[in-house]
C-alpha cells in the first residue's frame, strides 16, 4: 500500500512540474512561461532564488543571460529554471519577477500548478509547469470552458440585496445610545444590555463626550447608575428599542414582561431653562477633546486649554436625562409591576458594585449626602416611597414612573426644583428643539423607510457629538468617542455641506486650522500623519460646494503653510535610490498601526489635498495657484511610477473565474500585499489580518484621483480586493475604511453597490436606534465616522459629480420605483450648487416622471438620471432627453438648470 501512495506522489510532482511539496523544500524548480503575442524586451528574476538559465521554446527569441527580446509577434514561450528555490509554506517563499513590455508581473514558483495555471488576460500571459505542453490558447479555452465566475460576477448574476436579505444572514447589533444636546459634552450612555450580554439591569452611564465622570464618592472608578423595571432577565428576548418619530435623539425602549408592558422614554434637556439653540451654550473645543479619547496636545495647546478650563465658572445649570415609564397591564387579570430606582454602580471584575447612597422615601431622592442628590423618582407624580417597589395593577390600568438624573449630583433645593419639571412639557420642548435642527437641513426623502429615517437620525446623531461653543465657536466633529481626525470627520464635515449646513461644516474645519502646528502640519490624533493631506481635501470640498472665497482668504496663510510642510516632507525622498519605490513620496503611518511607511493611502490624501488647494486658489486668483497645481502633477507622477514598479513585483493571485490577477502593497517598501506573509512578522490587529491592504492600502490611490475609475489598473485593484478581502463584499472589522464602495457607485455598478452598502449597514447600526459601532466586533459605540460614511455612501447613491456631469440615482435600488414611491432631494448641496429632484413613479400607468433643480449660474453641463422600473422593463418612449438602456439612464445635454423627464412603458 505504501508503495502504491509512493507512485502516484511521484507522478504528481513529475507532471505537476513540482520540485517540492508543502512539507519538504528542494533547492531546484522550474516553469514555463507563455505570452499569445507581443515583442519587446524583458528579464526574469527571482527572490530568495536564483534564475539558473533561460531557454526559447517558441518564437523568435534571443536570449541574454536573465534577459529575452521576443522579435515578433506571433508569440513566445521560455522554460526557466531555477536554483536554490524555496517552495514551501511560509514566508521567504521564491518569487519569481517577469518584467515584460505587455505587463511586469510577479508569482511564487510554489503557486505554478497544472491544474490551475497562472493565466493573466489582462497581460496575455500564462505561467505552467515545466513539460506542461499546452499553450496560451489551449489554457484560456479550458479556464473559459469551466465557467466560474469572480465574486462580483456572481453578484451581477443575482437579484439586488437589500435590507432584509443583507439582515436574514448578518450579525445583530445592539449599541448602547447616547443621548444629549449637542455642542455639550455632557451626556448620557444607556444600556439595555452589554455587548456581551452580561447585563443584568438598565445601565446608565454619565460622560463627558466619551470620557467617565468620576465622583468623589466613586473615584477612582467610573460613575453607572443601575435600575430595573420588569420581573427580570428571563429566556425571552422582549425589549424592543426605537427613536422618537424614528429619528430624534429621544430614546424609546419597551419592555413586554407577559401582560404587563413598559414603555420607557429618555432624553436630555436642561435642569432649569428650556432648551433651545440660545440656552446651549456648548463646551469649548479643546475641553471637549481633553475629554475625548486620542487627542495628543502640544505644549502650546496644553496651556491654551489650562487656561481655559481656568477661566470656566462653575456650572449653574446640569444637563439633565429626564425618563418616564408608562407601565400598563395589557392582560385580562390584576397583575403586579415591579420598579427598581436607580443606584450608584462601579464597574468592577465585569460586576457592577454599588457605592454607598441612601433613599429619602419622603422626597423620593437617592442621594450621597444631603447636598448630593443624583436621582429624583416619582410614581403617578408623587414621591417613590420605597426604592424598589411593586404594584398591582388592574386589567388597562397604567401608572407613569418618572426618574430625573442630573450629569453631577445637585443640592437638595435644587432637586426639589428639578423634582417641579413638567415631563411632558419638557419632552414637548425636547422634540421641537431637533426638529428645529432637522428643518434647517437639506431634506432628502426616500421610499425605503430605515433608509429614510436612518439619514435624519444619522444627521442629528452627527449633530450631537459635534462639541463646540454657540453660536459662533469652532467646532469639533468628534468621531464618536475619539475627538477629530483629518481622515475620519471628512465624511462629517462633508456631508454636513451636502446637507446644506455650510456654517457647521466651516466651523468644523475651522478645528484643523486653530488646531495647525507652526511647521504647518496638522496632526492631532495619536500620531496620525494622514490628516494634513485630508484636511486641505475636506477644505477643497467644502469650497466646491460653497464657493466661500471669503473665508478661503481668511484662512489662506494657513492652508499655504500646510503645503508648504507637505512639500518639504516629499523633497525629503527625492533620492535615486527611491525611485519606483518611494521616491517623492511621503512616509509615516496613517492610523493606529505603527506602520512607518510609503504609504499610498497617505500619499493619495496628500495629493489630493494638494491637488484641491491648486484648485482653490485658482479661483481666488492667487499666484500660488500654478505652483500647487504644479507640485500636485509631480506627485501623482511619483506615485504612479512607484506603484508601477511595486505592482510589477507584487505577486499575482488567483480570482473565482479561474484568472489570476496583479496586485499592489499597502506601501512601497513592501514585497506584495501584506496578508500573503512574504515576510515573517506578524501585524493581525482589529480583528482581522486585512487591515493594511483593504483597509488602509492602494484602493485609495482610484478614491484620492491619483488613478481614474476608468483606468483598467482600478479594475484590477477591485477585483482581486473583492477575491481576497471581502466578505459579502464588504470588508471585514472596520468596513468602512474600504473606498471600494465610491469606485463601484462611480463606476455605476448597481449589484455591488448595494451589496456592500447593505451588507455592511444591516450588522453595523443599530436595528431600533440605527447609531453604530466602530467594529464588527462591538467595540466604541456611537461611531460617527461609521455612520457619516453611511451617509455619504447614501449621497452617492442618490447624486454624484463627475466632471462637468451630475448622475443621480446611478446606483439606486429598482424597488425605489415601485408604483406609488417617490424620491426627493430639496435643497441639497453639490458641486453645482443647491439641487432639487423629484422623482415619482407610477408605473401602475406606465411611466415614471422626475424633474431637476438647480442654479442656473453653477448648473452642469450634462445630467445622467437613472430611473429603473421596478420589473426591469425598458420604456417605449422617453421625454426630456435621450434613454441609454444598457444602463437605464436618461441623458440631459445640454442641461439649461431645468428639466423635465417622462419615461413611458
Amino acid at each position: 500500500m505504501k508503495e502504491k501512495v509512493l507512485v502516484a506522489l511521484c507522478f504528481f510532482l513529475i507532471v505537476g512540474g513540482k520540485l517540492s511539496s508543502q512539507t519538504e523544500n528542494k533547492t531546484t524548480g522550474s516553469f514555463t512561461i507563455e505570452w499569445e503575442g507581443g515583442t519587446g524586451t524583458g528579464s526574469i528574476s527571482a527572490t530568495n532564488g536564483k534564475i539558473a538559465r533561460i531557454e526559447a521554446v517558441k518564437g523568435n527569441v534571443r536570449i541574454d543571460g536573465n534577459a529575452y527580446r521576443i522579435r515578433n509577434a506571433s508569440g513566445a514561450r521560455l522554460e526557466c529554471f531555477v536554483d536554490s528555490a524555496d517552495t514551501k509554506i511560509g514566508p521567504e517563499a521564491t518569487l519569481i519577477h517577469v518584467e515584460a513590455p505587455q505587463g511586469s508581473f510577479s508569482f511564487f514558483l510554489r503557486d505554478v500548478n497544472r491544474n490551475t495555471p497562472i493565466y493573466i488576460p489582462n497581460y496575455k500571459v500564462t505561467v505552467l509547469p515545466a513539460g506542461d505542453g499546452r499553450c496560451y490558447a489551449e489554457v484560456e479555452r479550458e479556464i473559459l470552458s469551466r465557467k466560474s465566475r469572480t465574486k462580483i460576477e456572481r453578484i451581477e448574476t443575482e437579484p439586488e440585496v437589500s435590507f432584509e436579505t443583507a439582515a436574514a444572514r448578518a450579525r445583530r447589533s445592539n449599541v448602547p445610545i447616547w443621548l444629549g444636546m449637542g455642542r455639550d459634552i455632557r451626556m448620557f450612555e444607556i444600556s439595555e444590555e452589554l455587548p456581551d450580554g452580561t447585563l443584568e439591569d438598565k445601565l446608565i452611564r454619565p460622560i463627558f463626550s466619551s470620557s467617565p465622570v468620576v465622583l468623589p464618592e466613586t473615584a477612582p472608578s467610573a460613575l453607572y447608575y443601575r435600575y430595573a423595571l420588569g420581573r427580570g432577565v428571563g429566556v425571552m428576548d422582549n425589549i424592543a428599542r426605537n427613536l422618537d418619530e424614528g429619528v430624534l435623539p429621544i430614546y424609546h425602549s419597551e419592555l413586554t414582561d407577559d401582560d404587563v408592558r413598559y414603555h420607557s422614554v429618555s432624553f436630555v434637556s436642561l435642569e432649569k431653562s428650556e432648551l433651545n439653540a440660545g440656552n446651549v451654550q456648548g463646551t469649548h473645543f479643546l475641553i471637549s477633546d481633553s475629554r475625548s479619547g486620542g487627542r495628543v496636545f502640544t505644549e502650546t495647546q496644553q496651556k491654551q486649554l489650562a487656561d481655559i478650563q481656568a477661566a470656566i465658572p462653575p456650572a449653574d445649570e446640569e444637563a439633565v436625562l429626564y425618563i418616564r415609564t408608562e407601565i400598563e397591564n395589557e392582560g385580562a387579570v390584576p397583575r403586579y409591576a415591579w420598579i427598581k430606582a436607580p443606584r450608584p454602580a462601579m464597574p468592577t471584575n465585569n460586576l457592577y458594585i454599588g457605592a454607598a447612597y441612601q433613599f429619602d422615601r419622603e422626597k423620593g431622592f437617592s442621594f450621597f449626602s444631603e447636598d448630593r442628590v443624583f436621582c429624583i423618582s416619582k410614581i403617578k407624580g408623587e414621591p417613590l416611597c420605597n426604592e424598589e417597589l411593586a404594584v398591582l395593577l388592574q386589567p388597562g390600568e397604567r401608572i407613569e414612573v418618572d426618574f430625573y438624573i442630573p450629569h453631577e449630583p445637585v443640592s437638595r433645593q435644587r432637586a426639589a426644583e428639578l423634582a417641579a419639571q413638567s415631563f411632558g412639557k419638557r419632552y414637548e420642548v425636547c422634540r421641537a428643539y431637533w426638529n428645529g435642527k432637522l428643518e434647517r437641513a437639506a431634506r432628502i426623502r426616500i421610499p425605503e423607510k430605515r433608509i429614510d429615517e436612518m439619514v435624519r437620525a444619522g444627521l442629528l446623531h452627527l449633530d450631537l457629538v459635534t462639541f463646540g461653543q454657540e453660536p459662533n465657536g469652532t467646532l469639533a466633529a468628534n468621531v464618536g468617542v475619539y475627538s477629530p481626525i483629518g481622515t475620519e470627520s471628512a465624511p462629517i464635515i462633508q456631508f454636513y455641506a451636502s446637507m446644506g449646513l455650510n456654517d457647521l461644516a466651516r466651523r468644523a474645519l475651522n478645528y484643523f486650522i486653530e488646531t495647525q502646528q507652526e511647521n504647518g502640519k496638522i496632526e492631532n490624533y495619536n500620531g496620525y500623519m494622514v490628516e494634513t493631506g485630508a484636511v486641505l481635501w475636506s477644505v477643497g470640498e467644502y469650497f466646491r460646494y460653497t464657493r466661500d472665497k471669503e473665508w478661503i482668504g481668511e484662512i489662506k496663510p494657513a492652508l499655504l503653510k500646510a503645503c508648504r510642510y507637505l512639500t518639504e516632507w516629499r523633497n525629503r525622498s527625492k533620492k535615486d535610490s527611491l525611485r519606483g519605490r518611494g521616491y517623492g513620496m511621503i512616509d509615516g503611518k496613517v492610523a493606529d498601526p505603527e506602520d512607518y511607511f510609503h504609504q499610498f493611502m497617505l500619499n493619495g490624501y496628500g495629493y489630493l489635498g494638494m491637488k484641491r488647494m491648486g484648485e482653490v486658489f485658482e479661483a481666488i486668483g492667487a499666484e500660488e495657484a500654478e505652483s500647487l497645481q504644479k507640485e500636485a502633477a509631480d506627485w501623482r507622477n511619483d506615485i504612479r511610477e512607484s506603484l508601477e514598479r511595486t505592482m510589477a513585483l507584487s505577486p499575482v493571485v488567483p480570482l473565482g473565474d479561474g484568472t489570476w490577477s496583479p496586485t499592489a502593497p499597502p506601501w512601497t517598501e513592501a514585497p506584495g500585499p501584506r496578508l500573503l506573509y512574504q515576510q515573517a512578522e506578524c501585524f493581525r490587529s482589529h480583528g482581522t489580518f486585512t487591515v493594511p491592504d483593504a483597509m488602509l492600502g492602494p484602493m485609495y490611490l482610484v478614491f484620492c484621483e491619483v488613478i481614474d475609475p476608468a483606468e483598467p489598473v482600478s479594475d484590477l485593484l477591485l477585483k482581486y480586493h473583492s477575491e481576497l478581502m471581502f466578505q459579502e463584499n464588504s470588508t471585514f472589522s472596520q468596513p468602512y475604511y474600504s473606498r471600494h464602495n465610491w469606485l463601484q457607485a462611480k463606476k455605476g455598478m448597481v449589484k455591488p453597490f448595494l451589496s456592500t452598502y447593505y451588507h455592511t449597514m444591516a450588522p453595523y447600526a443599530d436595528p431600533g436606534t440605527y447609531t453604530f459601532w466602530e467594529h464588527l466586533y462591538k467595540l466604541s459605540p456611537h461611531k460617527t465616522h461609521e455612520e457619516a460614511n453611511f451617509l455619504m455612501e447614501t449621497r452617492w447613491m442618490l447624486y454624484m459629480e463627475d466632471a462637468d456631469t451630475l448622475n443621480l440615482f446611478r446606483v439606486i435600488p429598482r424597488r425605489w420605483m415601485a408604483d406609488g414611491d417617490r424620491i426627493e432631494l430639496s435643497g441639497v448641496q453639490s458641486y453645482f450648487g443647491p439641487l432639487n429632484v423629484r422623482a415619482v413613479s407610477n408605473v401602475r400607468n406606465n411611466r415614471i416622471e422626475a424633474s431637476v433643480r438647480c442654479d442656473p449660474a453653477r448648473k452642469p453641463a450634462c445630467v445622467k438620471i437613472r430611473l429603473p422600473h421596478p420589473e426591469g422593463k425598458k420604456p417605449v418612449r422617453v421625454t426630456g432627453g435621450t434613454y441609454n438602456a444598457d444602463d437605464e439612464t436618461v441623458v440631459v445635454r445640454p442641461f439649461d438648470g431645468e428639466t423635465e423627464i417622462r419615461l413611458e412603458f
